[in-house]
C-alpha cells in the first residue's frame, strides 16, 4: 500500500542509463523496490570520446542505441524475469550534450557531449550580448560549454548541417525518441541545456534572440514524471517489450541520482565519482555563483510553482583520470588490485601530488582548461602503487577544492549520500574524500539504472510523491571524519592547493 492507502500493483520497471563510458539497464520490482537484474554494456571496455581537435569531444547516439539495446536483450537473457510484466521505462543521460535530428528522425552528425570545449567564442558572445546578471538571475548560468552554446557553435560553423535540423535533443531524448518516435523536453532538460528563464517561467527569449534560434527547434515541452511516448511495434518485438507501454521519465544523470538517492528537498545533498565527478545539493530559491564556477539546474520535482532546483558542482577528470592512470600502468591490472596497491602506501604518497584536470574546459575553474599534472615525482622512491594512491587523493582533494566554493554561496551541511559505485568502490578513495571535504558519507545500495526505473514508477503514478519510491532504500555504510585523518589530509591538501594555484596562473 502506499500512503494514500492504494494498493502498489504488481509488476516491474526498467531503468536505462546512458553513460559516457557505457549503458546501465535495471529492472526494478515495483512492490519490493528492489533491482531483480543489472547489466552494463559494454562489460569489459569503455567507449571512448572521440576528440577530433583539441578540446572537442562527440560520441555517436547510434552507438549509445545500441549498447541500450544490448543491454536490455542481455537483461532479458538472465530469464530472472518475464519481460511482458514491465509496465514503464525511465532514461537517465549523461547531461549537456547536444543531439540533433532532420525531419525523418535521422541523426545529423555526431553528438557533441558534456566534456566539450569548442564553444568560447558562442559562450563569450552571449554573455556580452544578455549581460552577466541577467544570465545569472534569469537563467542561473552562463552560456558556458552548454548545450545552448553548442548549437550555436553548429550554426555558425556548419551552416549546412543547422540548416536541416528539425529538433534538438539531449542524449535521453534521443533514446527515448528511438523507443517511441516522440520527441519531448522537460523544464529540467531546457535548463541544463541553458534554454530556460527562471524568472519568466518560459525559454529564453535573450537566448532564442542572441543566437537566432527559431523555437521550432525545440520540443513540445512535457512534465518530467509523466509519458514521453509509448514503445512501438517494432521496438517491441525487436526488444521483447511489450507494445505500448510508456516512457514515463526522463533526466540528466546527476538529477537522477539525487532522485536515487531520494535527495529531494532543500538542504538535501548527494555526490558522485563516475566518469566526472559531482556534488549536488537540492535548494529552494534562485541561487547562483557570480563567476558561474558551479551552475543550478531544475531538479526532478522542480514546477513553476514550487522551486526545486540542483545546485551542481561539476569535475570533469573525476574517474576519467583514475582509468587513466590504470590504462597508461597496466590495462591488465583491475580496478581492485589498483585500489590495494593504493592502500599499501601511506596519506600523501610520500609527497606525490596529482592535478586530475586534464578532460576539458573545467568549470569549477572558470572554465580554464588546466590539464592534469603530477608534482613531487621521487625517481628513486615512487612506485605505481605511489601513483595509484597520489590520483585518488588529487580528485578528492578537487571535490573538496569546488566544495568550498559552494560553501563560499550559503551551502552548509555536513552529510552527503552516494550510491555505492564508480570510486566510491575504493576505500582509499572513500577515506581522502571524507577526511578532505569534512562530510559524513552515507553509502546506498542504488544506481542511476535503479534510479531511472523507479523514476518510471512515478510518473506512471505508482507511487504517490517521489519519495514514496524510496522507501527501502537500504544503507550499506555510514563513514564519519576521523579527526587525525582530517589533520593529515588537510595539510596535503594545502600542498594540493598550492599547486593547483600556481598551475592556474600559467594556463589559458
Amino acid at each position: 500500500m502506499n500512503k494514500a492507502g492504494k494498493a502498489i500493483p504488481a509488476g516491474l520497471l526498467l531503468g536505462i542509463d546512458v553513460g559516457t563510458s557505457s549503458v546501465k539497464v535495471s529492472v526494478v520490482d515495483v512492490a519490493s523496490q528492489r533491482k531483480i537484474v543489472s547489466i552494463i554494456f559494454p562489460e569489459d571496455s569503455e567507449r571512448e570520446i572521440r576528440s577530433p581537435k583539441a578540446g572537442w569531444a562527440e560520441q555517436s547516439p547510434l552507438q549509445w542505441w545500441n549498447d541500450v539495446k544490448e543491454a536490455i536483450k542481455k537483461a532479458h537473457s538472465k530469464k530472472l524475469y518475464n519481460p511482458s510484466d514491465i509496465k514503464a521505462i525511465g532514461i537517465s543521460y549523461q547531461m549537456h550534450g547536444l543531439v540533433i535530428v532532420d525531419n525523418n528522425q535521422d541523426i545529423l552528425r555526431d553528438a557533441i557531449i558534456w566534456c566539450d570545449s569548442r564553444t568560447e567564442t558562442q559562450a563569450s558572445k552571449g554573455l556580452t550580448a544578455i549581460g552577466a546578471e541577467k544570465c545569472l538571475s534569469q537563467l542561473l548560468n552562463f552560456p558556458g560549454n552548454f548545450t545552448a552554446s553548442k548549437l550555436a557553435w553548429v550554426k555558425e560553423n556548419e551552416p549546412e548541417v543547422y540548416g536541416k535540423i528539425d529538433k534538438i535533443m539531449l542524449p535521453g531524448d534521443f533514446i527515448a525518441m528511438k523507443m517511441t518516435g516522440n520527441i519531448t523536453s522537460t523544464i529540467s532538460m531546457l535548463s541544463e541545456g541553458v534554454f530556460w528563464d527562471f524568472k519568466n517561467q518560459q525559454l529564453s527569449e535573450d537566448i532564442l534572440h542572441v543566437f537566432e534560434f527559431d523555437k521550432k527547434l525545440f520540443p513540445e515541452l512535457k512534465t518530467l514524471f509523466s509519458p514521453h511516448g509509448h514503445i512501438t511495434k517494432d521496438i517491441a518485438e525487436e526488444l521483447n517489450l511489450p507494445e505500448g507501454i510508456p516512457v514515463t521519465y526522463k533526466a540528466g544523470d546527476q538529477p537522477n541520482n539525487a532522485l536515487s538517492l531520494s535527495v529531494l528537498e532543500p538542504g538535501e545533498i548527494a555526490t558522485t565519482a563516475g566518469t566526472s565527478g559531482v556534488i549536488y545539493a537540492v535548494a529552494n530559491s534562485l541561487v547562483y555563483d557570480k563567476l558561474s564556477r558551479i551552475n543550478t539546474f531544475a531538479h526532478v520535482n522542480h514546477t513553476k510553482e514550487n522551486n526545486r532546483l540542483g545546485v551542481l558542482l561539476c569535475i570533469n577528470g573525476a574517474g576519467i583520470s583514475n582509468r587513466w592512470i590504470k590504462n597508461i600502468v597496466d590495462e591488465k591490472i583491475t580496478y581492485p588490485q589498483m585500489n590495494e596497491m593504493a592502500a599499501s602506501v601511506s596519506i600523501g604518497a610520500d609527497g606525490l601530488l596529482f592535478l586530475p584536470f586534464g578532460n576539458g574546459a573545467e568549470r569549477m575553474l572558470s572554465n580554464k582548461q588546466v590539464g592534469a599534472l603530477f608534482s613531487e615525482i621521487n625517481l628513486n622512491g615512487h612506485t605505481k602503487a605511489h601513483l595509484f594512491r597520489s590520483v585518488q587523493e588529487g580528485i578528492a582533494f578537487s571535490f573538496r577544492y569546488g566544495l568550498d566554493i559552494m560553501r563560499e554561496n550559503g551551502m552548509q551541511t555536513k552529510m552527503v549520500k552516494a550510491g555505492k559505485t564508480n570510486m566510491f568502490l575504493s576505500k582509499v578513495f572513500e577515506e581522502a574524500f571524507v577526511n578532505s571535504t569534512g562530510l559524513t558519507l552515507e553509502l546506498y545500495d542504488t544506481d542511476g539504472s535503479v534510479g531511472a526505473a523507479l523514476g518510471a514508477g512515478i510518473g506512471l503514478g505508482i507511487y504517490e510523491k517521489p519519495q514514496d519510491a524510496f522507501t527501502k532504500l537500504e544503507l550499506l555504510e555510514i563513514i564519519h571524519p576521523d579527526a587525525a585523518k582530517v589533520a593529515a589530509y588537510n595539510k596535503v591538501y594545502e600542498n594540493w592547493k598550492t599547486l593547483l594555484e600556481l598551475h592556474l596562473n600559467h594556463s589559458k
